[in-house]
């Protein structure tokens, strides 16, 4: 797993940099004129700005992967997102699943071998932190 888990987090980082690059300065071929239906779905959501706001945290956490920084954070953002990806082309364009299915099980693969940062937010119950401090010269955090 050590092996693995450079190459899943530079490859999921370069995919996502490409494609939100892609956005903002077209390069890769047009997939072509979608359905009605995925049509009217992509103006809204090209209109409304949220498109450009996606893809600018697809860029940000997509260059976090690969200069391996902020990987948890950057994991965390991209998970939600690849979730519209996937329910975008399971209910649109069925045929381009392949290409987020394989960044689904880099994320996956990632997320397993980050499972110690991610254990934390998976309590079931969690008190609040309490005040900053000053014993041994660290905040007190609850238990």
């Amino acid at each position: 797993m050590t092996r693995i888990t450079p190459i899943a987090r530079i490859l999921l980082g370069l995919a996502f940099v490409v494609f939100a690059a892609n956005y903002f300065v077209p390069f890769l071929p047009s997939p072509g004129m979608p359905g009605p239906d995925a049509l009217q779905f992509l103006i809204g959501f090209k209109g409304s700005g949220m498109l450009t706001l996606i893809k600018v945290v697809e860029l940000v956490a997509g260059l976090a992967l690969i200069a391996n920084v902020l990987v948890p954070l950057s994991l965390a953002l991209l998970a939600p997102i690849l979730v519209g990806i996937i329910g975008y082309h399971a209910a649109f364009a069925p045929e381009g699943l392949p290409v987020p299915g394989v960044l689904l099980a880099l994320e996956l693969v990632l997320a397993w071998s980050y499972r110690t940062a991610f254990a934390p937010m998976l309590k079931v119950k969690v008190a609040p932190a309490a005040a900053a401090s000053v014993e041994h010269g660290e905040l007190a955090v609850a238990r």
